[in-house]
């Protein structure tokens, strides 16, 4: 069993780029835990709540399969993060000491959301000495590097998108789209010869 650690800056970013991940490790008996930076409460649609998204990725992760106590959430405020590294990279310390991941997941290192960059710069420093794989977000990828891939089946690709439904409040984004996620999926996986895939860059890669 692995001990796996996805880092996600906002609620929701951890489903979108590993969700089927997420769920095939867990169906193979490994210990997924998910920590999200901020609810992004400056930034929800006026005829929500506020803090909607506290409620939307606690469904979302449970829905993956991941145990409600090994869901974590800080309230940094959106768009702020890279004001705030110190802070941010004493939590990731602290997270790497109670966990002690196998595997982390980061945004990428190139992402151009500021606080994804943050997120991926700090979790370097932190876990330097852990296997990181930065996971696609593709509206904020220039460049990705698809060096790693992690074969999916129709049941996990179901379940990411069926996680990503639980998100009422993201329904608008273009990128929250059932078809969409299946999509790309599928030419992550024609990549490899497989039905479904999700792809990662490798930051660092330990065999142990």
């Amino acid at each position: 069993m692995k001990r796996v650690l996805v880092l996600a800056p906002h609620t929701d970013d951890g489903e979108f780029g590993c969700g089927g991940t997420i769920n095939k490790m867990i169906n193979e008996g490994d210990d997924v835990y998910y920590c999200a930076f901020s609810a992004c409460e400056q930034s929800v649609l006026p005829q929500f709540p506020s803090d909607i998204l506290i409620t939307e990725v606690k469904a979302a992760t449970r829905v993956l399969g991941i145990k409600p106590e090994n869901l974590i959430l800080k309230d940094y405020e959106v768009r702020t993060f890279n004001y705030r590294r110190q802070e941010i990279l004493d939590d990731i310390i602290k997270l790497r000491s109670s966990i002690n991941p196998d595997i982390v997941f980061i945004p990428a290192l190139t992402d151009i959301h500021q606080d994804h960059k943050t997120i991926a710069e700090e979790a370097l420093r932190a876990f330097k000495f852990t296997s990181i794989l930065s996971y696609e977000l593709p509206w904020n990828n220039i460049t990705f590097q698809t060096s790693c891939f992690f074969k999916l089946s129709d049941e996990n690709i179901q379940v990411k998108i069926q996680a990503l439904k639980q998100y009422q409040s993201q329904a608008h984004r273009p990128y929250s789209n059932e078809d969409f996620i299946k999509s790309l999926a599928r030419v992550r996986g024609v990549q490899i010869s497989a039905p479904y895939a999700e792809t990662f860059e490798v930051v660092r890669w330990i065999n142990s």
